[in-house]
């Protein structure tokens, strides 16, 4: 079983690669930036990006520290010999349920698009779904081949596959961007997820991870599908949040309302993401270890441990980043087409966006405790109250600040879920040692 020492050698193992990764990442809007500046194309993509990507919570929200990781691991500890046949099921029915969403959202984006917009953005905007569909499966096969190498502890390949991807992405970009224009950033994130899934599929090959693809849906295939159900239900309503975000933005009447959020967002999310990729991975698989031996009292420590650990890092990582945003800020964007105003009004909004972000490593941590506990029952219901109060700080919120309102929405929306997570988990925790008469839990 996985130490609390070894888990935090593991992080710093991680981190390395996830700073190729999240650098390559951090590259993509200082390059848009760079290239096209603020502009109806930019907005068009990213309101696109925004509904792909909800569309995409349907099926990559299966695999992305989700119930797969504890589900697999209780059957490597009580039944290894299935396990080909529980992964080949997976992936089949993954490919299936992938193909018919990226065809349908396909579909109807091209309706919603068309009504949407006009001339010259209309067009970029239909261009853009053939790419957007295909990255869409794409990043669904890779997140399944992360989920299997991560449930195997072999947690390096998912990043080292994803500095590739974001990699290819940039250079694809680059050299299309005076071709097709906008359109070149979502043709780069194709070829970026593309070789990102394939490099994982190569990879768990020569690992010795066996699967057998089969339509058959065994028992723990079974299971997973319903844990997964309620987390994704819970996952898509969460994703409503940037769309509403980007459609709030637009009613400030500000050039590039939506591109600047989006960008300030992107910025603020950077220790997040590194602590993400690099800490929670392995976190949840530990968790799930520590569930399936009913080790509760351990499982709650290493929560415990988490929540310290994350709140103090992404606390300091964002005083740090509030003081020196200014000249952060103009070393990222203030070139190419990026105007000077536009920068501006980036670091006016950065600080409200960086007040969630240590609110948001807690939601992380404590939505993973959730996960490995099996306990997946609760998601749908808080993504519904992560989608409401965003949308109540949002309209009250924008009337009084303008874009920061929108900014400051998302921060207090994090912190208040997490209070709630917690609570949550606490009852979970003592509702399941009441159960089990499970070690060192008391009420």
């Amino acid at each position: 079983m996985t130490s609390g020492g070894s888990l935090t050698r593991t992080a710093f193992t991680l981190l390395p690669w996830q700073l190729v990764v999240r650098g390559a990442e951090a590259a993509m809007p200082i390059l848009v930036a760079t290239w096209f500046g603020r502009s109806e194309g930019t907005d068009v993509y990213y309101f696109g990006w925004a509904l792909f990507s909800f569309a995409g919570s349907l099926v990559t929200g299966a695999f992305q520290d989700s119930a797969v990781i504890p589900v697999l691991t209780e059957v490597r500890a009580r039944a290894p010999a299935t396990l080909p046949a529980v992964r080949g099921s997976l992936l089949a029915h993954t490919l299936l349920v992938a193909g018919g969403a990226a065809a349908s959202v396909g579909g109807v984006a091209a309706l919603w698009f068309a009504a949407r917009y006009h001339g010259a953005a209309r067009d970029l905007a239909l261009w853009m779904i053939a790419p957007l569909s295909l990255q869409l499966v794409a990043t669904t096969v890779k997140a399944f081949f992360a989920s299997l190498l991560n449930a195997e502890r072999r947690y390096a390949l998912a990043p080292a596959a994803g500095a590739g991807g974001a990699l290819v992405a940039l250079l694809t970009m680059g050299a299309l961007r005076r071709r097709l224009s906008v359109l070149a950033i979502a043709a780069g994130g194709l070829a970026g997820e593309a070789t990102a899934a394939g490099f994982l599929g190569v990879a768990a090959l020569l690992a010795g991870i066996a699967v057998r693809p089969s339509l058959a849906r065994p028992e723990p295939v079974r299971r997973i599908a319903a844990l997964v159900a309620l987390e994704v239900g819970g996952g898509t309503v969460t994703r409503l949040n940037p769309i509403l975000d980007q459609a709030m933005a637009g009613l400030t009447g500000l050039a590039g309302a939506g591109t600047i959020l989006r960008w300030s967002g992107d910025v603020a999310s950077v220790p997040t993401s590194l602590l993400q990729s690099s800490l929670l991975h392995a976190l949840l698989t530990r968790l799930s270890e520590d569930f399936v031996a009913g080790d509760l009292a351990r499982l709650r420590t290493a929560v415990r441990r988490a929540l310290a650990s994350v709140l103090a890092i992404l606390g300091a990582a964002s005083a740090a980043m509030w003081c020196a945003r200014a000249p952060i800020l103009r070393l990222l964007f203030a070139h190419g087409s990026m105007d000077p105003a536009g920068v501006e009004r980036i670091a006016r909004v950065l600080p409200y966006h960086l007040l969630g972000v240590a609110p948001f490593g807690a939601l992380l941590v404590l939505s993973r405790a959730h996960v490995a506990l099996q306990n997946s029952g609760i998601m749908l219901s808080m993504g519904a109250l992560n989608a409401a109060l965003n949308a109540l700080l949002d309209v009250s919120l924008l009337p009084l600040l303008g874009l920061e309102g929108l900014a400051l929405s998302t921060s207090c929306t994090h912190a208040l879920v997490a209070a709630v997570f917690f609570l949550r988990l606490e009852q979970r925790l003592r509702a399941t040692a009441a159960a089990t008469r499970g070690p060192g839990l008391s009420a």
